[in-house]
């Protein structure tokens, strides 16, 4: 296993028989328009809150958080692409909402997680491109297993709630709190590699042109996922000030 929504025995075991085969051009070209899809749905949420208009965008935040989350495990388990846009329309709801928030409290700190998701992710880029990371099986590994790992303590963050009870090092701003955030952002770096290296390999192993979808979709899963890490470290890092 590599990156939990995408599955490395694709790139080993299928090869396309007819038609068009996957390219890293048209994963590219793919992301980029589920990237527009949802920085649109983000500006409208986001528009509601400063509009006035709070209820609507905590209701469409909350929506697109819930139908993102479901939307995610179908399309990991089914591959079915018509699926992709939506998620990513629910998912710019969702961070949309979160953003509004997140910038009520702290000013200007979604322009600099905006920009640090970026650097992360052309950084990432360079490093694969230049093989200073390489992307073997015992990676893939570390990092699935670290990711799950996180995965397990978010999940008993979430129920905690119910108790009133949250792990400390998830929401402290305490030094535990602060490394905990960077090693989380790290990971999710680390994860783009994986991305990389699957679609690459998709299209090196002349996978099926749909596969372009799901290699969009799980590069998109874990851009969302460290933009979010690095709005929570950033807010963590300003309330220690």
């Amino acid at each position: 296993m590599a990156n939990p929504i995408l599955n490395e025995n694709y790139a080993a075991q299928e090869r396309v028989l007819q038609g068009e085969p996957m390219t890293v051009n048209g994963t590219i070209q793919i992301t980029a328009f589920l990237g527009l899809l949802l920085v649109a749905s983000a500006a409208f949420c986001w528009s509601r809150f400063t509009l006035g208009y709070t209820d609507m965008g905590m209701m469409l935040t909350a929506g697109g958080a819930i139908v993102g989350f479901i939307l995610a495990l179908v399309i990991a388990f089914t591959r079915v692409k018509y699926l992709i846009p939506v998620y990513a329309a629910c998912e710019g709801l969702f961070l949309g909402g979160i953003s509004a928030s997140f910038e009520a409290s702290y000013p200007g700190i979604v322009s600099q997680a905006v920009a640090g998701t970026f650097a992360a992710l052309f950084s990432m880029l360079i490093l694969y491109r230049a093989k200073l990371i390489q992307c073997t099986d015992k990676f893939r590994s570390v990092i699935f297993i670290a990711t799950c790992s996180i995965a397990v303590l978010y999940l008993i963050n979430f129920i905690g709630h119910f108790f009133h009870y949250a792990v400390p090092v998830i929401n402290s701003s305490s030094n535990f709190g602060i490394a905990f955030s960077i090693i989380v952002v790290i990971i999710a770096a680390l994860n783009l590699i994986i991305d990389f290296d699957f679609i690459e390999r998709g299209a090196r192993n002349m996978l099926p042109k749909d596969m372009e979808w799901y290699g969009a979709f799980g590069l998109m899963v874990t851009i969302v996922w460290l933009y979010l890490e690095i709005l929570r470290l950033l807010a963590k890092l300003q309330d220690r000030r």
